[in-house]
């Protein structure tokens, strides 16, 4: 466990020098929306969806110099849906990894724009990467799109989350809380683990597997958040915690209760790892990464 923490602090102190570089200021009143764009998307973060996608890139021997490309513009589209979901519409949030909301550090409005541009920025510097093939670029444009959108993306996501109700069928809320994750918090880590297949031209079997992967870890992932935001330490966790509960909110914890809910994200964790043993010593970082997504504090 002590590794992969080791990694992954090594591999944001180099995504986060040549990420913040993508942000240069402008001239002008409108450097504002800039400022606001850098300081969301610089605010920390455990950047685990870019290293997921770089680590998936190097089994089949992509350079992160390419990989990070795309990488970048997924951490950009990330961020813009983090500033949105702590709008007062949304989450109605005042911190986020410690520090205050994009709202709360600028303005509403700046927020919302901010968190645009963001989501623009992301399809515009990927569209740009003239080191990945037209081909593939646009095959990942197409994936990061469908994974940000309304049929079936985030949108869809933040959308059940808003509004979805508990029914009279166990069954039922069940599928609900699945599919949220499925469309909200799991979308991203897919894309991140199918774009790497993707730069690498990975066989069809190889993309399954770790679509497979993506999508274990994606459910160990939403327990492990809906079961910090129950127990956690809020310096550590970085945001207000115990809104789940406030707000009535469908999580894997409301429904299993936190006990069976870890459980099952231990037995999701197991499974991830043992899939992608296929891959043999190269997965070995990946295999750690699992472990620790439920064994995390933040």
């Amino acid at each position: 466990m002590t590794d992969i923490i080791a990694i992954l602090k090594s591999f944001s102190a180099k995504f986060n020098t040549d990420l913040e570089k993508c942000f240069p200021p402008i001239d002008g009143a409108e450097n504002r929306v800039i400022e606001a764009m850098r300081y969301s998307v610089m605010n920390g973060g455990k950047r685990l969806r870019p290293y997921l996608l770089c680590e998936c890139a190097t089994l089949f021997h992509v350079p992160y110099e390419i990989a990070f490309k795309a990488a970048a513009s997924l951490e950009m589209l990330h961020s813009y849906s983090l500033i949105h979901d702590d709008l007062p519409a949304m989450d109605n949030d005042d911190l986020r990894r410690g520090k205050p909301t994009c709202h709360k550090q600028f303005d509403e409005a700046t927020a919302i724009l901010a968190g645009d541009g963001l989501l623009t920025y992301a399809f515009e510097y990927l569209s740009n990467a003239l080191e990945i093939r037209p081909e593939i670029r646009l095959a990942l444009l197409q994936l990061l799109s469908s994974a940000a959108g309304a049929f079936g993306g985030m949108v869809s996501g933040q959308t059940l989350d808003i509004y979805a109700v508990s029914t009279d069928s166990k069954e039922s809320d069940e599928n609900i809380i699945s599919r949220l994750e499925e469309m909200k918090t799991g979308r991203l880590l897919r894309y991140a683990c199918e774009a790497g297949a993707v730069l690498g031209q990975a066989p069809l079997p190889l993309r399954q597997i770790l679509i497979s992967y993506s999508r274990k870890i994606g459910q160990a992932f939403q327990i492990a958040d809906d079961i910090l935001d129950c127990e956690g330490d809020q310096q550590l966790v970085g945001k207000t915690l115990h809104k789940d509960d406030k707000q009535n909110k469908f999580t894997f914890v409301s429904y299993y209760g936190i006990e069976p809910a870890r459980q099952k994200a231990k037995e999701l964790v197991k499974e991830a790892i043992t899939e992608i043993a296929v891959f043999g010593s190269k997965a070995e970082n990946l295999q750690n990464l699992a472990q620790y997504i439920i064994e995390r504090k933040y």
